[in-house]
């Protein structure tokens, strides 16, 4: 039998009741209440779930092991130092803060208080992603674009760190380098910050990673096109799956974990066989996996998958890109 986590949900908005949700599915939680000062957000909680309200956030934070932060940005780190200083656990959606600075100091008072803190990337537990665990990934170069159709919803931040911080934390665990540059620029249209923005990250390594993000696009889109010595990967994560594009000396034995293949003639009468496969959907809750394996970190004493020094690191390199754009703003002199 699972060993019982006592958690409390800060946040009980459209994300915050999948995780209320997911976190009553999930065996070893024990969901002690919610805080959420939005009277009309608490009562359809409360409604659906038949969960406890806690009008005190420090009164919840005691009350529990560990505390699921989905509650709006501004409001993280507040949050987030009241529970570590009660050596409570965290889970947090991203992005972790809404500066470098606060970021940088949930980092520290992590690591002081040992506490198990896990940030919400949730598209590191996508099933496109989970089906590259085993196969190499040296990127040389990185195609990325990351479209949604406006939503009012989570404009309390910037187009980078509402959506392109998923992709750049993405290049950030694939790419083993240090960042050597960047370049950028965006636009504001129907927000203050902006809603459209282009990066472009090279690395230590001669890596180099493009990425487009926009949230006023006519349809949705969520692409990463992956080019390396010999291979090239494309994940879609909307569909929810890769195809791996690789170029061999010698054709695969037949029906070779199902690959297909095309045998290509060169010039100097020597053959190259380009092979295909394509990774099966799989039925997997990104959000759910995530809640799963923040439980067994504590529970194992486990390290936590995504840290908030990944974290803090991803949202190190939007700010670089917000500063680029900014100054792409400013006015000539």
């Amino acid at each position: 039998m699972a060993k019982m986590v006592r958690i409390g949900v800060f946040g009980v908005g459209h994300l915050g009741k999948i995780h209320v949700k997911l976190l009553k599915e999930i065996p070893g939680y024990e969901i002690v209440g919610f805080y959420d000062p939005d009277d009309a957000n608490a009562q359809k909680a409360i409604a659906e779930f038949d969960i406890k309200r806690f009008e005190s956030a420090k009164k919840l934070i005691d009350q529990c092991d560990a505390l699921d932060i989905v509650s709006p940005t501004t409001t993280h780190f507040g949050i987030a130092c009241d529970a570590i200083k009660k050596f409570k656990h965290i889970f947090i959606e991203k992005p972790l803060s809404t500066n470098l600075d606060e970021a940088r100091q949930l980092v520290s008072l992590v690591d002081e208080a040992r506490i198990k803190a896990m940030v919400g990337h949730v598209e590191r537990f996508n099933p496109a992603i989970l089906s590259l665990n085993k196969k190499t990934i040296k990127p040389l170069f990185i195609e990325v674009h990351r479209l949604a159709q406006f939503n009012p919803r989570g404009t309390d931040v910037s187009v980078v760190l509402d959506l392109m911080i998923h992709d750049i934390d993405i290049i950030l665990s694939l790419v083993k380098a240090n960042v050597k540059r960047i370049s950028a620029s965006g636009v504001a249209i129907l927000s203050k910050s902006p809603d459209i923005a282009n990066a472009r990250i090279e690395f230590d390594n001669g890596c180099v990673a493009n990425i487009t993000a926009s949230r006023i696009s006519i349809k949705n889109m969520r692409k990463m096109r992956i080019f390396q010595p010999g291979a090239y990967i494309s994940m879609d994560f909307l569909a929810k799956k890769a195809d791996l594009f690789k170029i061999e000396d010698a054709p695969p034995a037949p029906m070779e974990n199902g690959l297909q293949h095309i045998e290509i003639d060169l010039p100097d009468n020597t053959k190259k066989y380009i092979t295909f496969e394509t990774t099966d959907k799989k039925d997997v809750n990104a959000i759910k996996m995530e809640l799963e394996l923040f439980h067994k970190s504590i529970t194992q004493n486990k390290a936590v998958p995504v840290s908030v020094l990944d974290g803090y690191n991803a949202m190190d390199v939007a700010q670089q890109i917000l500063d680029k754009i900014n100054q792409q703003l400013m006015p000539a002199k």
